[in-house]
């Protein structure tokens, strides 16, 4: 047998003991796969003293400093589970590359920022950059779009890749809950922080389409080209109309192959009932794609807490110590094509319409009459009374609108609402979510 693969590890939290935990579990198995031992020999964190699962970390070199495990000489790899997109995450791994250590990382933040510098600083040390658990925890999506899907062009990727959003919107729609009461339950269950804004916010899942956008496409890394829309402004009333016009509402990520360039965004999206990604319920996670031979393909699973994503850091650490290296994005860094990007207002689909109207003559026929002339078509409409719809104070003037519209684009969509806005015939600003037929 080949002499053991060392592991420095910087990050104990909870995917770093579920690695531990596997390490410790399952550590015969993985030497067979992997024809070596794998063995931890340094670890960081931020305090010694804390528990991590009845480990004992007396076995393992301590460091007080990321970047000085990352340099240190007795290891091969470095896992970087600290998190965030900069600091001592981005620094010590910018060390481990240079130092020629290969690297496995769960920050889709920072690969989401600076994924395609990173990609090129590893391949000319000639090392292994990995980040499986990047994207959706357990759910082993890198590998099946860099090496499972060689040769098929792929056109789309999609997915409900926060399982926050997921659990809240779930149990809006199944518990009739508004969103600040699941929130607040969210959070005492530990599925949300304290600052939840990176999850609901829409911003999390967005680190992730980014990193999934590179791979699929074969272009730089573009975070700053995504369009996001967080869950904020749902309401029980949007959930409700939902469902009665046959749909769910999740928050999807989305990137688009056009003629334009990739379309990237991530919003609140209607799906339809009995779609098997409108089936995506709780904190679970789940990402599909389409190629040109494969066609469609739809993965779902658990996409974060500590075993599954340690489960992907695993299969990483594997491919390494097994001698299996390849460019980080399938192929190399160098031939990354520039990111072009694709106006979200020239997107094309169907839309979901909600707007409280004054009740007086002349009103639904000046909204028809609006959508007629923007060549938008009307799929169907909802009617409903002020006390039904939740309006805070009940007034017998307004009434609820709501609507589905065929597939529209973008623009002719915004144009219309904005006519409508201006007018004495709407209260307020319309609201618009957009609907995916997958």
């Amino acid at each position: 047998m080949q002499t053991p693969l060392r592991l420095g590890i910087a990050g104990l939290g909870t995917v770093g003991t579920g690695l531990l935990d596997v390490l410790k579990q399952n550590g015969a198995l993985l030497s067979g796969q992997s024809g070596r031992d794998i063995v931890v020999t340094g670890v960081c964190a931020r305090t010694k003293s804390t528990e991590r699962g009845g480990h004992s970390l007396a076995e393992y070199r301590w460091f007080d400093d990321a970047g000085d495990l990352a340099a240190w000489d007795e290891i091969d790899v470095f896992v970087e589970l600290i998190g965030g997109d900069s600091g001592p995450a981005l620094d010590s791994v910018e060390t481990a590359l240079r130092s020629a250590k290969h690297v496995v990382t769960a920050n889709k933040a920072m690969i989401a920022h600076h994924g395609t510098r990173l990609a090129k600083l590893a391949e000319s040390n000639g090392v292994s950059l990995q980040f499986e658990a990047a994207i959706a925890g357990g759910i082993p999506i890198v590998k099946v779009v860099r090496e499972s899907l060689a040769g098929n062009n792929i056109t789309r990727v999609y997915g409900i890749m926060n399982g926050t959003c997921n659990y809240i919107l779930t149990e809006m729609d199944k518990e009739r809950r508004d969103f600040a009461d699941v929130l607040a339950t969210a959070q005492e269950l530990g599925y949300a922080e304290t600052d939840p804004s990176f999850d609901v916010g829409g911003i999390d899942a967005a680190h992730k389409i980014a990193c999934l956008t590179s791979l699929a496409f074969g272009v730089e890394t573009s975070f700053e080209s995504i369009f996001i829309e967080g869950i904020e402004d749902i309401t029980l009333s949007d959930i409700q109309n939902a469902a009665e016009l046959g749909y769910k509402i999740k928050l999807m990520a989305v990137a688009v192959q056009t003629d334009e360039g990739i379309e990237q965004r991530v919003h609140p999206t209607l799906v339809p009932k009995g779609s098997p990604i409108a089936e995506v319920d709780g904190v679970f996670n789940a990402v599909g794609l389409s190629g040109d031979f494969v066609h469609d393909i739809l993965m779902h699973g658990k996409g974060a807490g500590g075993h599954p994503t340690a489960s992907s850091v695993i299969s990483d650490i594997v491919d390494i110590a097994r001698g299996s290296k390849m460019p980080v994005y399938g192929l190399p860094a160098t031939q990354l094509k520039p990111y072009t990007r694709a106006p979200m207002r020239a997107h094309e689909g169907g839309y979901y319409v909600a707007m409280d109207l004054y009740d007086k003559p002349g009103t639904v026929a000046f909204i028809a009459q609006t959508f007629s002339d923007e060549n938008i078509s009307i799929e169907s409409i909802l009617q409903r009374s002020p006390a039904t719809n939740a309006i805070e104070e009940a007034n017998d003037e307004l009434k609820p609108f709501i609507m589905i519209s065929h597939d529209t684009m973008e623009s002719r969509m915004r144009a219309a609402l904005t006519k409508i806005s201006e007018t004495d015939h709407c209260a307020g600003q319309p609201k618009m979510i957009r609907i995916e037929r997958f």
